[in-house]
């Protein structure tokens, strides 16, 4: 897959060949499914707490005599029927870890990169020339590239103060590594705004583990011959 090659004015300086075993996968939409429920869990802290009746302050005297008042018995006020009783069965501190095999995370990866190229919402630019923190810089950037109207995820290969500080201020722009991109972001984004060092190292990444199982199958076939 070809796609063009644009400078921070939006004029076209080249082409690229993407990957097609990272940028025209099979689209797996369950396993991109699974590594977002994942990352939404893994992003939960779990800190939500009640209080037992065993935590509730007050409550150590018994309301009245056990027995001949004709009322029900009762051991304490902090009991669960109690106005500002403890709480049963309530949440509590927990971890809401999920995992999922690398194997997995990748191919998900791939299936998102695949939609986004599938409908056109991938953007490569040459280079960022941000010398100095502009936000004013970024804005007219996605304005020659007409995004100026969508959520961009812009995806670098290495991190630089003054890109990183040129996005701060848009609400629409969220920038990273390119070793950090993650299906959340890619699915929430309209457009992946991406480097062309960044694609290089997106593809690397992703088709390690392709060419490692070429490499057994071939060695597989080799024992069987």
């Amino acid at each position: 897959m070809r796609v063009p090659v644009k400078d921070m004015s939006g004029k076209q300086v080249g082409e690229v060949e993407l990957n097609d075993a990272v940028f025209a996968a099979p689209i797996h939409t369950t396993v991109m499914h699974q590594a977002l429920v994942r990352q939404l869990s893994n992003a939960r802290l779990g800190t939500h707490d009640t209080k037992v009746r065993a935590e509730v302050r007050g409550g150590g005297k018994k309301p009245w005599r056990q027995k001949g008042t004709g009322r029900a018995r009762q051991g304490s006020t902090r009991a669960p029927n109690w106005v500002g009783g403890g709480t049963v069965f309530g949440p509590t501190p927990r971890k809401y870890t999920k995992a999922l095999p690398k194997k997995m995370q990748r191919l998900a990866l791939r299936s998102a990169l695949s939609s986004k190229a599938a409908d056109g919402k991938i953007v490569v630019v040459d280079r960022l020339a941000i010398e100095q923190p502009k936000t004013k810089t970024v804005v007219k950037m996605l304005s020659a590239l007409g995004l100026q109207e969508q959520s961009v995820l812009l995806v670098v290969a290495e991190k630089t103060l003054p890109v990183w500080k040129s996005t701060n201020n848009l609400p629409e722009v969220k920038t990273m590594l390119s070793g950090y991109i993650n299906v959340r972001d890619l699915l929430s984004q309209d457009v992946l705004l991406v480097t062309q060092d960044a694609v290089a190292h997106i593809e690397d990444w992703l088709s390690a583990d392709l060419a490692i199982e070429v490499d057994d199958a071939q060695a597989a076939e080799e024992a069987e011959a």
